[in-house]
Protein backbone atom coordinates (compact mmCIF):
# COMPACT_ATOMS: atom_id res chain seq x y z
CA UNK A 1 0.00 0.00 0.00
CA UNK A 2 1.15 3.66 -0.73
CA UNK A 3 0.27 4.62 2.67
CA UNK A 4 -2.71 6.97 2.01
CA UNK A 5 -5.29 4.99 3.70
CA UNK A 6 -5.29 3.43 7.27
CA UNK A 7 -7.42 1.57 9.68
CA UNK A 8 -7.83 4.41 11.75
CA UNK A 9 -9.78 6.73 8.94
CA UNK A 10 -13.08 4.24 9.01
CA UNK A 11 -15.27 1.56 11.04
CA UNK A 12 -13.97 -2.08 10.32
CA UNK A 13 -17.40 -3.82 9.23
CA UNK A 14 -16.77 -7.57 10.33
CA UNK A 15 -17.92 -10.49 8.43
CA UNK A 16 -21.88 -10.94 10.63
CA UNK A 17 -21.72 -6.84 11.04
CA UNK A 18 -23.86 -5.21 8.24
CA UNK A 19 -23.96 -1.18 7.41
CA UNK A 20 -27.54 -1.47 8.48
CA UNK A 21 -26.70 -2.41 11.99
CA UNK A 22 -23.62 0.31 11.76
CA UNK A 23 -26.51 2.72 10.67
CA UNK A 24 -29.05 2.16 13.20
CA UNK A 25 -25.93 2.43 15.63
CA UNK A 26 -25.35 5.48 14.45
CA UNK A 27 -28.97 6.98 14.25
CA UNK A 28 -29.19 6.37 18.24
CA UNK A 29 -26.59 6.97 19.02
CA UNK A 30 -27.45 10.79 17.59
CA UNK A 31 -30.78 10.69 19.06
CA UNK A 32 -29.48 10.00 22.83
CA UNK A 33 -26.30 12.45 22.22
CA UNK A 34 -27.16 15.24 24.86
CA UNK A 35 -24.02 17.59 23.72
CA UNK A 36 -22.94 18.40 20.04
CA UNK A 37 -26.42 17.02 18.70
CA UNK A 38 -25.76 16.45 14.82
CA UNK A 39 -29.59 17.00 12.50
CA UNK A 40 -28.04 14.88 9.69
CA UNK A 41 -25.04 12.78 8.86
CA UNK A 42 -23.30 10.28 5.99
CA UNK A 43 -22.24 6.59 6.64
CA UNK A 44 -19.75 6.49 3.23
CA UNK A 45 -19.03 2.79 2.58
CA UNK A 46 -15.18 2.92 1.26
CA UNK A 47 -15.89 -0.76 0.07
CA UNK A 48 -18.08 0.12 -2.65
CA UNK A 49 -15.72 2.49 -4.36
CA UNK A 50 -13.37 -0.02 -4.59
CA UNK A 51 -15.28 -2.29 -6.34
CA UNK A 52 -16.51 0.65 -9.15
CA UNK A 53 -12.54 0.82 -9.39
CA UNK A 54 -12.39 -2.79 -10.12
CA UNK A 55 -15.41 -2.53 -12.40
CA UNK A 56 -13.81 0.43 -14.14
CA UNK A 57 -11.05 -1.40 -15.16
CA UNK A 58 -12.78 -4.47 -16.15
CA UNK A 59 -15.05 -2.55 -18.68
CA UNK A 60 -12.47 0.17 -19.46
CA UNK A 61 -9.00 -1.49 -19.63
CA UNK A 62 -7.33 0.95 -22.26
CA UNK A 63 -8.55 4.13 -19.71
CA UNK A 64 -6.63 5.78 -16.98
CA UNK A 65 -9.41 6.59 -14.63
CA UNK A 66 -9.11 10.75 -12.91
CA UNK A 67 -11.37 11.44 -10.17
CA UNK A 68 -13.02 14.86 -10.48
CA UNK A 69 -12.53 16.40 -6.75
CA UNK A 70 -15.48 18.82 -7.09
CA UNK A 71 -17.41 15.74 -6.87
CA UNK A 72 -17.30 14.77 -3.36
CA UNK A 73 -13.82 16.37 -1.74
CA UNK A 74 -14.35 14.52 2.02
CA UNK A 75 -10.81 13.18 3.09
CA UNK A 76 -11.66 9.59 2.96
CA UNK A 77 -12.53 9.58 0.00
CA UNK A 78 -9.51 11.03 -1.58
CA UNK A 79 -7.50 8.80 0.30
CA UNK A 80 -8.98 5.36 -0.75
CA UNK A 81 -8.86 6.75 -4.16
CA UNK A 82 -5.15 8.11 -3.91
CA UNK A 83 -4.38 4.31 -2.58
CA UNK A 84 -5.92 2.70 -6.02
CA UNK A 85 -3.71 4.53 -7.90
CA UNK A 86 -6.04 7.09 -9.40
CA UNK A 87 -5.30 10.67 -10.65
CA UNK A 88 -6.70 13.69 -9.68
CA UNK A 89 -8.59 16.29 -11.99
CA UNK A 90 -8.70 19.55 -9.84
CA UNK A 91 -10.84 22.75 -10.79
CA UNK A 92 -8.90 25.42 -8.37
CA UNK A 93 -6.53 26.19 -5.52
CA UNK A 94 -8.37 24.20 -2.98
CA UNK A 95 -8.73 21.04 -4.64
CA UNK A 96 -4.91 21.03 -5.74
CA UNK A 97 -4.34 21.61 -1.88
CA UNK A 98 -6.43 19.18 -0.94
CA UNK A 99 -5.24 16.14 -3.19
CA UNK A 100 -1.79 17.64 -2.06
CA UNK A 101 -2.31 17.56 1.43
CA UNK A 102 -2.66 13.80 1.30
CA UNK A 103 0.61 13.71 0.10
CA UNK A 104 -0.63 12.66 -4.01
CA UNK A 105 2.41 14.04 -6.24
CA UNK A 106 1.66 16.66 -8.68
CA UNK A 107 2.68 14.59 -11.55
CA UNK A 108 -0.97 13.33 -10.82
CA UNK A 109 -2.88 16.02 -10.82
CA UNK A 110 -4.25 17.73 -13.78
CA UNK A 111 -5.64 21.64 -13.62
CA UNK A 112 -9.04 20.78 -15.80
CA UNK A 113 -10.25 24.07 -15.54
CA UNK A 114 -11.01 26.23 -19.07
CA UNK A 115 -11.88 29.40 -17.23
CA UNK A 116 -8.95 29.77 -14.55
CA UNK A 117 -7.47 33.03 -12.58
CA UNK A 118 -4.13 33.83 -13.11
CA UNK A 119 -3.11 33.54 -9.33
CA UNK A 120 -3.84 30.26 -9.58
CA UNK A 121 -2.38 29.18 -12.45
CA UNK A 122 0.77 31.02 -10.64
CA UNK A 123 -0.08 28.43 -7.96
CA UNK A 124 -0.03 25.29 -10.17
CA UNK A 125 3.77 26.59 -11.69
CA UNK A 126 5.12 26.84 -8.24
CA UNK A 127 3.70 23.41 -6.89
CA UNK A 128 4.98 21.42 -9.94
CA UNK A 129 1.66 20.89 -11.64
CA UNK A 130 2.29 20.59 -15.38
CA UNK A 131 -1.11 19.29 -17.05
CA UNK A 132 -3.39 22.95 -17.95
CA UNK A 133 -6.31 23.07 -20.23
CA UNK A 134 -7.28 25.19 -22.25
CA UNK A 135 -10.27 26.20 -25.06
CA UNK A 136 -10.06 30.25 -25.88
CA UNK A 137 -7.61 32.10 -26.94
CA UNK A 138 -7.29 34.38 -23.80
CA UNK A 139 -6.94 31.43 -21.29
CA UNK A 140 -4.06 30.33 -23.44
CA UNK A 141 -2.86 34.21 -23.36
CA UNK A 142 -2.91 33.90 -19.43
CA UNK A 143 -1.08 30.69 -19.14
CA UNK A 144 1.67 31.60 -22.00
CA UNK A 145 2.47 34.44 -19.36
CA UNK A 146 2.29 32.75 -15.75
CA UNK A 147 2.59 29.02 -16.38
CA UNK A 148 5.00 28.91 -20.24
CA UNK A 149 6.63 25.32 -19.20
CA UNK A 150 2.61 24.04 -18.70
CA UNK A 151 1.46 21.28 -21.22
CA UNK A 152 -2.20 22.13 -22.55
CA UNK A 153 -5.17 19.85 -23.28
CA UNK A 154 -7.32 21.48 -25.86
CA UNK A 155 -10.74 21.07 -24.61
CA UNK A 156 -13.16 20.18 -27.79
CA UNK A 157 -17.21 20.95 -27.52
CA UNK A 158 -19.20 18.11 -27.93
CA UNK A 159 -22.81 17.76 -28.79
CA UNK A 160 -24.38 17.37 -25.20
CA UNK A 161 -27.81 18.42 -26.16
CA UNK A 162 -29.07 15.35 -24.39
CA UNK A 163 -27.23 15.67 -21.33
CA UNK A 164 -28.84 17.11 -18.10
CA UNK A 165 -25.76 19.47 -17.79
CA UNK A 166 -24.74 21.19 -20.80
CA UNK A 167 -21.49 22.19 -20.61
CA UNK A 168 -20.19 22.95 -24.57
CA UNK A 169 -21.78 26.43 -24.56
CA UNK A 170 -19.42 27.39 -21.12
CA UNK A 171 -16.48 25.02 -22.16
CA UNK A 172 -15.06 23.78 -25.33
CA UNK A 173 -13.68 24.98 -28.01
CA UNK A 174 -15.61 24.44 -31.89
CA UNK A 175 -14.00 22.15 -34.38
CA UNK A 176 -13.69 25.22 -37.02
CA UNK A 177 -11.56 26.62 -33.89
CA UNK A 178 -9.51 24.34 -33.10
CA UNK A 179 -6.96 24.87 -35.70
CA UNK A 180 -6.25 28.38 -34.96
CA UNK A 181 -5.42 27.59 -30.96
CA UNK A 182 -2.96 25.10 -32.09
CA UNK A 183 -1.18 27.45 -34.30
CA UNK A 184 -1.27 30.20 -31.79
CA UNK A 185 -0.19 28.04 -29.08
CA UNK A 186 2.46 26.88 -31.59
CA UNK A 187 3.65 30.46 -32.12
CA UNK A 188 3.96 31.31 -28.65
CA UNK A 189 6.26 28.26 -27.85
CA UNK A 190 2.98 26.49 -25.52
CA UNK A 191 3.17 22.44 -26.16
CA UNK A 192 -0.14 21.14 -26.89
CA UNK A 193 0.40 17.56 -25.44
CA UNK A 194 -3.93 16.28 -25.92
CA UNK A 195 -7.16 17.17 -26.50
CA UNK A 196 -10.08 16.26 -24.05
CA UNK A 197 -14.02 16.93 -23.61
CA UNK A 198 -17.16 16.24 -21.69
CA UNK A 199 -20.26 15.06 -22.87
CA UNK A 200 -22.07 16.71 -19.99
CA UNK A 201 -23.84 14.48 -17.18
CA UNK A 202 -26.93 12.42 -17.21
CA UNK A 203 -26.58 11.97 -21.44
CA UNK A 204 -28.83 9.38 -22.48
CA UNK A 205 -26.93 8.70 -25.70
CA UNK A 206 -23.49 6.49 -25.33
CA UNK A 207 -22.92 7.65 -28.97
CA UNK A 208 -22.26 10.79 -28.01
CA UNK A 209 -18.26 9.39 -26.82
CA UNK A 210 -18.15 8.07 -29.96
CA UNK A 211 -18.74 11.18 -32.09
CA UNK A 212 -16.14 13.31 -29.50
CA UNK A 213 -13.70 10.47 -30.01
CA UNK A 214 -13.72 11.04 -33.81
CA UNK A 215 -13.45 14.68 -33.40
CA UNK A 216 -10.90 14.29 -30.99
CA UNK A 217 -9.04 12.30 -33.66
CA UNK A 218 -9.44 15.10 -36.21
CA UNK A 219 -7.85 17.56 -33.42
CA UNK A 220 -4.96 14.99 -33.16
CA UNK A 221 -3.94 15.30 -36.60
CA UNK A 222 -4.45 19.00 -37.29
CA UNK A 223 -2.04 19.06 -34.06
CA UNK A 224 0.58 16.38 -36.11
CA UNK A 225 0.77 18.35 -38.95
CA UNK A 226 1.50 21.84 -36.98
CA UNK A 227 4.57 19.84 -34.49
CA UNK A 228 2.41 19.18 -31.29
CA UNK A 229 3.50 15.82 -29.66
CA UNK A 230 -0.03 14.83 -28.92
CA UNK A 231 -0.24 11.62 -26.49
CA UNK A 232 -3.42 11.95 -24.54
CA UNK A 233 -7.11 11.61 -24.94
CA UNK A 234 -9.08 12.92 -22.16
CA UNK A 235 -13.02 11.38 -22.13
CA UNK A 236 -14.27 13.48 -19.64
CA UNK A 237 -16.75 12.02 -17.02
CA UNK A 238 -20.60 11.67 -17.33
CA UNK A 239 -20.38 7.92 -16.16
CA UNK A 240 -23.74 7.29 -14.31
CA UNK A 241 -23.42 6.48 -10.51
CA UNK A 242 -26.16 4.69 -9.59
CA UNK A 243 -27.98 1.02 -11.08
CA UNK A 244 -31.22 2.16 -13.14
CA UNK A 245 -29.38 4.99 -14.76
CA UNK A 246 -31.04 5.60 -18.23
CA UNK A 247 -27.85 3.95 -19.68
CA UNK A 248 -26.01 1.73 -18.15
CA UNK A 249 -22.20 2.19 -17.74
CA UNK A 250 -21.30 -0.94 -19.72
CA UNK A 251 -23.22 -0.16 -22.62
CA UNK A 252 -21.67 3.44 -21.84
CA UNK A 253 -18.16 1.41 -21.94
CA UNK A 254 -18.62 -0.96 -25.37
CA UNK A 255 -19.59 2.02 -27.32
CA UNK A 256 -16.20 3.99 -26.16
CA UNK A 257 -13.97 0.63 -26.55
CA UNK A 258 -15.53 0.05 -30.13
CA UNK A 259 -14.74 4.12 -30.73
CA UNK A 260 -11.36 3.64 -29.83
CA UNK A 261 -10.60 0.53 -31.37
CA UNK A 262 -11.20 2.40 -34.38
CA UNK A 263 -9.54 5.57 -34.36
CA UNK A 264 -7.22 5.36 -31.26
CA UNK A 265 -5.95 1.84 -31.98
CA UNK A 266 -4.02 -0.13 -29.18
CA UNK A 267 -0.30 0.40 -29.68
CA UNK A 268 -0.69 4.25 -30.87
CA UNK A 269 0.96 5.26 -28.56
CA UNK A 270 -2.05 7.35 -26.73
CA UNK A 271 -2.43 7.76 -23.02
CA UNK A 272 -6.22 7.60 -22.68
CA UNK A 273 -7.69 9.20 -19.82
CA UNK A 274 -11.58 10.06 -17.99
CA UNK A 275 -12.18 12.14 -15.40
CA UNK A 276 -14.90 10.65 -13.14
CA UNK A 277 -16.63 11.72 -10.60
CA UNK A 278 -20.41 10.33 -9.99
CA UNK A 279 -18.80 6.98 -11.01
CA UNK A 280 -17.08 6.22 -7.69
CA UNK A 281 -18.90 8.07 -4.89
CA UNK A 282 -22.92 8.49 -5.29
CA UNK A 283 -23.77 4.89 -4.35
CA UNK A 284 -21.25 4.54 -1.91
CA UNK A 285 -22.79 7.54 0.43
CA UNK A 286 -26.12 6.64 2.29
CA UNK A 287 -27.67 10.44 4.68
CA UNK A 288 -29.22 10.24 7.40
CA UNK A 289 -31.81 13.51 8.34
CA UNK A 290 -33.14 14.27 11.33
CA UNK A 291 -37.16 15.38 11.40
CA UNK A 292 -36.51 18.81 13.43
CA UNK A 293 -40.60 19.69 12.82
CA UNK A 294 -43.81 18.60 11.92
CA UNK A 295 -46.75 20.22 11.10
CA UNK A 296 -50.59 19.04 10.14
CA UNK A 297 -52.63 20.88 7.45
CA UNK A 298 -56.33 19.96 6.73
CA UNK A 299 -57.34 20.14 3.39
CA UNK A 300 -60.02 22.61 2.66
CA UNK A 301 -61.57 20.24 0.08
CA UNK A 302 -65.78 20.52 0.59
CA UNK A 303 -66.97 17.06 0.64
CA UNK A 304 -64.17 15.24 1.10
CA UNK A 305 -63.48 12.84 4.33
CA UNK A 306 -61.19 10.56 5.34
CA UNK A 307 -62.37 7.17 6.41
CA UNK A 308 -62.10 8.05 10.16
CA UNK A 309 -65.00 10.81 9.19
CA UNK A 310 -62.21 13.59 9.95
CA UNK A 311 -61.25 15.56 6.65
CA UNK A 312 -58.40 14.82 4.70
CA UNK A 313 -54.70 16.07 5.93
CA UNK A 314 -51.04 16.25 4.47
CA UNK A 315 -48.45 16.64 6.79
CA UNK A 316 -45.57 18.73 6.21
CA UNK A 317 -41.94 17.69 7.90
CA UNK A 318 -39.10 20.02 8.03
CA UNK A 319 -35.46 18.32 8.26
CA UNK A 320 -32.32 19.41 9.41
CA UNK A 321 -31.40 19.83 5.62
CA UNK A 322 -32.91 21.18 2.70
CA UNK A 323 -32.18 21.81 -0.84
CA UNK A 324 -29.52 24.80 -0.51
CA UNK A 325 -27.20 22.23 0.98
CA UNK A 326 -27.35 18.88 0.65
CA UNK A 327 -30.17 18.18 -1.41
CA UNK A 328 -29.16 20.57 -3.80
CA UNK A 329 -29.51 18.36 -6.88
CA UNK A 330 -33.79 19.54 -6.41
CA UNK A 331 -32.44 22.52 -7.46
CA UNK A 332 -29.92 21.68 -10.10
CA UNK A 333 -30.68 18.19 -11.19
CA UNK A 334 -34.70 17.90 -11.05
CA UNK A 335 -34.27 15.41 -8.71
CA UNK A 336 -36.79 13.72 -6.54
CA UNK A 337 -35.59 12.19 -3.36
CA UNK A 338 -37.35 9.40 -1.97
CA UNK A 339 -36.96 8.03 1.35
CA UNK A 340 -36.06 5.15 3.32
CA UNK A 341 -37.74 4.15 6.52
CA UNK A 342 -35.63 2.67 9.16
CA UNK A 343 -38.35 0.03 9.52
CA UNK A 344 -40.66 -0.80 7.15
CA UNK A 345 -44.54 -0.25 8.21
CA UNK A 346 -47.02 -2.92 8.91
CA UNK A 347 -49.82 -3.17 6.41
CA UNK A 348 -52.09 -2.21 9.02
CA UNK A 349 -50.50 1.40 10.01
CA UNK A 350 -52.32 4.04 7.98
CA UNK A 351 -50.08 6.32 5.23
CA UNK A 352 -50.44 9.62 5.02
CA UNK A 353 -50.19 12.50 2.69
CA UNK A 354 -46.55 14.22 3.40
CA UNK A 355 -44.12 16.52 2.00
CA UNK A 356 -40.32 16.72 3.22
CA UNK A 357 -38.93 20.80 3.74
CA UNK A 358 -35.88 21.91 4.51
CA UNK A 359 -35.12 24.30 7.21
CA UNK A 360 -34.73 27.70 5.71
CA UNK A 361 -37.73 29.52 5.38
CA UNK A 362 -38.39 29.85 1.75
CA UNK A 363 -41.01 28.71 -0.52
CA UNK A 364 -38.35 26.83 -2.57
CA UNK A 365 -36.92 25.13 0.19
CA UNK A 366 -38.95 22.04 -0.78
CA UNK A 367 -36.72 18.83 -0.95
CA UNK A 368 -40.23 16.13 -2.00
CA UNK A 369 -43.67 15.82 -2.94
CA UNK A 370 -46.65 13.62 -2.83
CA UNK A 371 -44.98 11.29 -0.22
CA UNK A 372 -47.24 8.56 1.72
CA UNK A 373 -46.11 8.20 5.20
CA UNK A 374 -46.73 6.54 8.04
CA UNK A 375 -46.86 9.12 10.77
CA UNK A 376 -43.51 10.14 11.70
CA UNK A 377 -42.22 12.27 15.02
CA UNK A 378 -39.87 15.02 15.46
CA UNK A 379 -36.28 13.28 16.21
CA UNK A 380 -37.24 10.73 13.86
CA UNK A 381 -34.59 9.67 11.19
CA UNK A 382 -34.96 9.51 7.54
CA UNK A 383 -32.13 7.85 5.00
CA UNK A 384 -31.71 8.74 1.80
CA UNK A 385 -29.68 6.31 -0.38
CA UNK A 386 -27.21 7.31 -3.67
CA UNK A 387 -26.10 10.64 -1.81
CA UNK A 388 -22.17 10.83 -2.60
CA UNK A 389 -22.37 13.63 -5.72
CA UNK A 390 -22.19 17.42 -4.89
CA UNK A 391 -23.40 16.72 -1.53
CA UNK A 392 -20.34 16.89 0.49
CA UNK A 393 -19.11 20.39 0.83
CA UNK A 394 -22.09 21.64 -0.23
CA UNK A 395 -23.06 22.86 3.03
CA UNK A 396 -26.47 24.57 3.97
CA UNK A 397 -25.27 28.39 4.52
CA UNK A 398 -28.92 29.16 4.93
CA UNK A 399 -30.11 27.91 8.32
CA UNK A 400 -28.38 24.39 8.16
CA UNK A 401 -25.43 22.66 9.36
CA UNK A 402 -22.10 24.18 8.06
CA UNK A 403 -21.03 20.53 7.61
CA UNK A 404 -22.05 17.03 8.10
CA UNK A 405 -20.15 14.41 9.79
CA UNK A 406 -19.48 11.32 7.79
CA UNK A 407 -18.55 8.11 8.89
CA UNK A 408 -16.55 5.70 6.66
CA UNK A 409 -17.01 2.12 6.73
CA UNK A 410 -15.74 -0.80 5.00
CA UNK A 411 -15.86 -4.63 4.35
CA UNK A 412 -12.59 -6.46 5.87
CA UNK A 413 -12.56 -8.40 2.30
CA UNK A 414 -12.54 -5.23 0.74
CA UNK A 415 -9.52 -3.63 3.26
CA UNK A 416 -7.25 -6.87 2.38
CA UNK A 417 -8.04 -6.90 -1.15
CA UNK A 418 -7.21 -2.98 -0.84
CA UNK A 419 -4.10 -3.82 1.17
CA UNK A 420 -2.67 -5.98 -1.32
CA UNK A 421 -4.22 -5.29 -4.45
CA UNK A 422 -5.32 -8.60 -5.06
CA UNK A 423 -8.32 -10.31 -5.19
CA UNK A 424 -8.77 -13.94 -3.33
CA UNK A 425 -8.80 -16.97 -6.03
CA UNK A 426 -11.89 -19.01 -5.92
CA UNK A 427 -10.39 -21.98 -3.98
CA UNK A 428 -9.99 -25.25 -6.65
CA UNK A 429 -7.34 -27.96 -5.86
CA UNK A 430 -4.63 -26.56 -7.85
CA UNK A 431 -5.15 -23.04 -6.38
CA UNK A 432 -5.90 -23.62 -2.80
CA UNK A 433 -3.97 -20.94 -0.80
CA UNK A 434 -2.96 -18.53 -3.83
CA UNK A 435 -4.04 -15.22 -5.04
CA UNK A 436 -4.62 -13.55 -8.54
CA UNK A 437 -4.41 -10.43 -9.56
CA UNK A 438 -7.39 -7.68 -8.76
CA UNK A 439 -7.56 -7.48 -12.95
CA UNK A 440 -8.38 -10.89 -13.26
CA UNK A 441 -10.60 -11.39 -10.28
CA UNK A 442 -13.16 -9.75 -11.83
CA UNK A 443 -16.06 -12.48 -11.38
CA UNK A 444 -15.90 -12.18 -7.49
CA UNK A 445 -15.24 -8.60 -7.22
CA UNK A 446 -19.08 -7.87 -5.88
CA UNK A 447 -18.12 -9.53 -2.54
CA UNK A 448 -15.88 -6.43 -1.69
CA UNK A 449 -18.83 -4.24 -1.48
CA UNK A 450 -21.19 -4.28 1.67
CA UNK A 451 -24.91 -4.83 1.22
CA UNK A 452 -27.08 -2.06 0.42
CA UNK A 453 -28.14 0.17 4.10
CA UNK A 454 -31.78 -1.06 3.93
CA UNK A 455 -34.19 -2.27 1.37
CA UNK A 456 -36.60 0.73 0.47
CA UNK A 457 -39.77 1.00 2.05
CA UNK A 458 -42.76 0.69 -0.36
CA UNK A 459 -43.56 4.29 -0.05
CA UNK A 460 -44.72 6.13 -2.48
Amino acid sequence: MAGYLSETDFVMVEEGFSTRDLLEELTLGASQATTDKVAAFFLADLGAVVRKHFYFLKCLPRVRPFYAVKCNSSPGVLKVLAELGLGFSCANKAEMELVQHIGVPTSKIIYANPCKQIAQIKYAAKHGVQLLSFDNEMELAKVVKSHPSAKMVLCIATDDSHSLSHLSFKFGASLKSCRHLLENAKKNHMEVVGVSFHIGSGCPDPQAYAQSIADARLVFEMGAELGHRMHILDLGGGFPGVEGAKVRFEEIASVINSALDLYFPEGCGIDILAKLGRYYVTSAFTLAVSIIAKKEVLLDQPGREEETGSAPKTIVYHLGEGVYGIFNSVLFDNTCPTPVLPKKPSPEQPLYSSSLWGPVVDGCDCVAEGLWLPSLHVGDWLVFENMGAYTVGMGSLLGGTQTCRITYAMSRVAWEALRGQLLPAEQDEDTEGMCKPLSCGWEITDTLCMGPVFTPASIM
